[in-house]
């Protein structure tokens, strides 16, 4: 049975969900909200468990209103039913059902399997109410899927980038979440001023912004006044911004520019900033650590951000936040 079919049989014999689930405000009416509402932060849990009951509760047990999608297969039913009540009942939401691919694979053959990988992926944001199914816009670099190459900022890239948007959205037709690209370094989208003409073109209104500031900082201007850029990301990007990854870049002793990720607090990304843009936001968005390798690290940076929400007077809404 196709996820397609998977998806219409399934909500429309689902009519009680809607009460059991956390609000979606990506889509359709925006809330009136205030500085002082709770933030959601989230990040990968390492306990060995496939219960739902018991992955919600050690989200909770971190500090966490927010999680990324367990995992689910859109013919899987019972148990996405299963994750819509146990992390509703804990008010954690799940943010993102990645659709992690190169959807401009030189390779026409792998182009179309990531494809309908992220048409699959987009149908079980859908289902289990995530806030946004994110991939990037892709590569035409054969060797590494976000990998630099001088057609990556063209207008070829831009309307291939274009079509595959509306492609993804327009086979699941989702109601419950969004698509959204992120930004990267040196793949279009590179900033905001290029995601406002993406949004634009793509023009489908499950479209939306998956924001990571790190990717925005490709060159020393944007990452010495990072703070202001994280700004024009908010100010520009505000209204279609559903979820956001938390990381922290690292200058390099190294004669051309380099910057490296790192836990959030030892490196110079304003987190201020970012979590200034994420309170003054109308829509609940949440905050989603990623790229760290062990529980230990995730603990050093979500404790970093927990501690200057807190110096700034704002809080996730849980235990030690």
């Amino acid at each position: 049975m196709s996820s397609s079919l998977t998806r219409r049989a399934f909500l429309g014999q689902a009519g009680t969900m809607a009460a059991l689930a956390v609000a979606n405000p990506s889509i359709g009416a925006k809330s009136e909200t205030s500085s002082a509402r709770p933030l959601r932060l989230g990040g990968p849990i390492f306990i060995k468990s496939d219960d739902p009951a018991e992955l919600a509760e050690e989200h909770r047990r971190l500090g966490y209103r927010a999680a990324y999608g367990p995992k689910v297969e859109a013919t899987d039913i019972d148990r996405i039913k299963a994750i819509i009540k146990e992390f509703a009942a804990r008010d954690v939401i799940i943010a993102e059902v990645g659709g992690w691919c190169n959807m401009l694979d030189p390779d026409p053959e792998k182009r179309s399997k990531n494809m309908a990988k992220v048409k699959d992926r987009l149908a079980v944001a859908d289902l289990v109410g995530a806030r946004t199914c994110p991939n990037i816009a892709g590569s035409y670099n054969s060797h590494f899927w976000c990998g630099p190459h001088p057609k990556n900022i063209t207008e070829e890239f831009i309307e291939a980038t274009v079509e595959n948007c509306r492609a993804v959205i327009d086979a699941v037709k989702p109601t419950r979440t969004t698509f959204s690209i992120e930004m990267m370094p040196f793949n279009f989208p590179t900033g905001p001023d290029d995601y406002l003409k993406l949004i634009k073109r793509v023009d489908r209104k499950a479209f939306g912004v998956h924001l990571d500031v790190c990717n925005v900082m490709n060159c020393p201007e944007r990452m010495y006044n990072n703070g202001a850029v994280i700004d024009e990301c908010f100010r520009m990007l505000g209204p279609w911004i559903v979820s956001c990854h938390a990381k922290d870049l690292a200058w390099e002793d190294y004669v051309q520019v380099c910057m490296r990720e790192v836990i959030p607090g030892r490196g110079d990304i304003d987190y201020r900033a970012y979590l200034r843009g994420l309170a003054g936001l109308s829509t609940d968005v949440p905050l989603m650590l990623e790229h760290l390798k062990t529980a230990e690290e995730f603990d050093e940076g979500r404790h970093h951000i927990q501690s200057v929400a807190h110096d700034m007077g704002l809080s996730f809404g849980s235990q030690g936040a």
